[in-house]
């Protein structure tokens, strides 16, 4: 079967958002570029930071569109009028929240570069009725305006802030999407679960969490569990630690016995079957 590919830019439009993937357009574009893009809410201005990349369509799992430009001189002008323009708004925007006492936190404002809408993202720890909001802003900014809630990882995406590590977080520095995080990925690093200490300033369980999730499962593959009970040369043991690092397991008897084997102990048997 014949395999689909094309030539294909990441684009930023968000400050370390999601990546979006275009098809060239013919011009010579290099990382870093400024270039328009039609989006959900119209046309964009976004960043290369990844490409030229030659991808099929099974990895871009959306719609292909084509760049349509690198920003001129006079798109650079309006684009940076744009951004100004949309700092005003946000804050403007802010009174408006606390004059009709809304329950959010306005956190971005974006112009489209044609200025056809005004969107604005908040956050917020319930459901929202901002009908009369957006009424007072299309009359102030006489465009369109969207509001686009997003969650509290996105949240502390937008307004940055430090780790548990001492380090800015993680989402904000270069992680541009979230993973699902459980306590799994806890338990299987034989961490405490104490949810405060492994949780992030977002209040959910730490990013990072994910980075060494493959090591300890791939390590841990066919070795005892803490607490669980094996035999060792006819005698009953229960598991007392595992030392991932040391590669060795700790048995206890109730008689008193105490035994250290190595992994390879316990992995024996799908070595032989291996061969």
């Amino acid at each position: 079967m014949l395999e689909i590919t094309a030539v294909t830019y990441g684009i930023e439009l968000l400050p370390k958002g999601k990546i979006h993937y275009y098809s060239e357009n013919g011009e010579e574009i290099s990382v870093g570029d400024l270039v328009l893009v039609m989006t959900e809410f119209g046309i964009d201005v976004g960043k290369v930071m990844i490409g030229p990349r030659e991808m099929n369509i099974e990895q871009i799992r959306a719609e292909l569109k084509p760049i349509i430009r690198k920003l001129t001189q006079e798109d650079l002008k309006e684009h940076t009028k744009n951004v100004e323009d949309s700092k005003k708004a946000l804050e403007l925007c802010k009174k408006k929240v606390k004059e009709h006492q809304l329950p959010m936190t306005m956190l971005y404002a974006r112009y489209m570069f044609d200025r056809s809408r005004l969107v604005f993202y908040f956050s917020s720890e319930t459901r929202v009725d901002f009908r009369e909001l957006v009424k007072d802003l299309a009359k102030i900014f006489r465009t369109r305006i969207e509001l686009r809630q997003v969650g509290v990882r996105d949240e502390l995406k937008l307004i940055g802030g430090l780790g548990l590590c001492g380090q800015e977080t993680c989402c904000s520095r270069f992680l541009r999407e979230f993973g699902s995080v459980t306590l799994k990925h806890a338990k299987s690093q034989q961490m405490m679960i104490n949810t405060a200490k492994i949780s992030g300033a977002c209040r959910r369980l730490l990013c990072c969490l994910m980075y060494e999730y493959d090591f300890y499962v791939e390590e841990l593959k066919g070795i005892p569990n803490e607490g669980s009970v094996v035999e060792y040369e006819g005698n009953t043991f229960k598991v007392q630690t595992v030392d991932v690092f040391r590669r060795t397991v700790s048995l206890f008897s109730d008689e008193g016995g105490f035994v250290v084997l190595p992994f390879s102990h316990f992995r024996k048997d799908e070595d032989a079957a291996d061969r």
